[in-house]
């Protein structure tokens, strides 16, 4: 790769070890994908959560943070991804003592570097959305394909070492979604039917994913005229990405960019109704016994907490399922102040900040709690939550609120 001067003072250790190991993971990185060499970047967004670090990854972070502080600020506002617990109601889940001591060590290490404690993967709906042509390092799967499609921002899949690097020297590896070449479309889908709610569009993601199947495949989606809302493309991207690791989509007229094949266009792939119902049914489990309710993976929105609020109004969580609202510091003290997490939890329902679900010790929380059956409305959460040992089942959230009262899937 080709540094500059600065970058070669960071590589040497001029700029202290810290740096010196950031510069040195980010070569690395670099030299894997035949990066040219850098680009500045103007954001980083880490995931660490304590799941994935285990004791010894928060030790790695709290050595490097134990380094003189000129050493060891980031560059750049660096953000992070949700964090394994909320303080608030942690025991009510199941969770021990010992998850949060590590949560705390956690988040005192990141607070060493100057990290911003976001705790959130919905950073471009509550913090500072990115700009056409903005250079990031991004961590998140969905904040990554939102960032990069509905608003032509540029940033690969950070892993959470990488991020960081990318925060402490303000620059990431130019390979990928950081090139015009790599943003053009290779491939086609034509709607027939335009989803009605958030488990559709996030089917139609899976749909899209599962025929993609790969980081470096840009999908085209056709026949969609009508302006989708945020959350209706945010539900729609992380199942994409979760799918089929796609970090980039285009839908003419739409999404920030032009939908651009670097040869002819090949023939477009119909997904209809039909096939959209074929998903949904895949996970399919009328009447079994419910256990377990999750609005979240992404978190949620304002909009999306006051539907949830206006479905569970006068009504009662029945007595042996749990639900779980989850969505970012930010929104839940706007949903406290607007009386909406009252509404919520007025129903049983519990609403926790900063946290996304499956990085929360997802199969320590199914044993402490005896849950096996879970309903959501999130495309993305029923990929993933299986390889926890849960029986997922995708559903609209009014079908979600129903079932949770009635403590069955209906």
């Amino acid at each position: 790769m080709r540094l500059n001067d600065e970058e070669r003072a960071m590589l040497a250790g001029a700029l202290g070890a810290v740096r010196r190991w950031a510069i040195s993971h980010q070569v690395a990185v670099g030299e894997f994908f035949d990066a040219a060499d850098f680009v500045p970047v103007s954001q980083a967004h880490v995931m660490a959560d304590t799941e994935s670090l285990g004791e010894a990854g928060v030790r790695f972070l709290e050595g490097l943070a134990g380094a003189p502080e000129a050493e060891r600020r980031v560059r750049v506002p660096t953000i992070t991804d949700p964090r394994g617990l909320d303080f608030a109601v942690y025991r009510r889940l199941g969770q021990t003592p010992e998850m949060a001591a590590l949560e705390q060590r956690t988040i005192e290490a990141l607070r060493g570097f100057g990290v911003l404690m976001t705790d959130t993967c919905i950073n471009y709906q509550t913090i500072m959305a990115p700009v056409r042509g903005e250079h990031m390092a991004y961590g998140d799967t969905g904040v990554v394909i939102y960032s990069n499609s509905v608003l032509g921002a540029r940033s690969n899949f950070e892993g959470g070492p990488s991020a960081l690097a990318a925060g402490l020297t303000g620059r990431t590896p130019r390979y990928g979604y950081h090139l015009d070449a790599c943003r053009c479309a290779t491939r086609r889908f034509r709607v027939t039917a335009i989803p009605r709610d958030l488990s559709q569009w996030g089917a139609l993601g899976g749909i899209v994913g599962e025929a993609c199947g790969s980081y470096w495949e840009v999908p085209v989606i056709e026949g969609i005229e009508a302006v989708p809302s945020s959350d209706a493309l945010k539900h729609f991207g992380t199942a994409l990405a979760s799918f089929g690791s796609v970090a980039l989509f285009h839908i003419p007229g739409i999404t920030a960019e032009d939908a651009v094949f670097a040869g002819s266009p090949p023939p477009a792939i119909t997904i209809s109704q039909d096939g959209i119902a074929a998903f949904l049914g895949r996970y399919a489990a009328p009447d079994a016994k419910l256990d377990l309710v999750v609005f979240g993976a992404p978190q949620l929105s304002l909009f999306e907490i006051e539907a949830v609020a206006r479905a569970l109004d006068g009504r009662r969580v029945h007595h042996e399922t749990t639900v779980l609202v989850t969505t970012s510091p930010e929104i839940k003290h706007a949903a406290d102040r607007m009386g909406l997490t009252s509404r919520i939890e007025a129903s049983g329902a519990v609403v926790a900040q900063g946290i996304c679900f499956y990085q929360s010790y997802a199969r320590e929380m199914a044993d402490a709690n005896g849950w096996t059956r879970l309903m959501t409305n999130s495309a993305k959460l029923v990929n993933i939550i299986a390889g926890y040992g849960y029986r997922p089942t995708l559903a609209s959230l009014e079908r979600c609120v129903d079932s949770a009262v009635a403590g069955r899937v209906l």
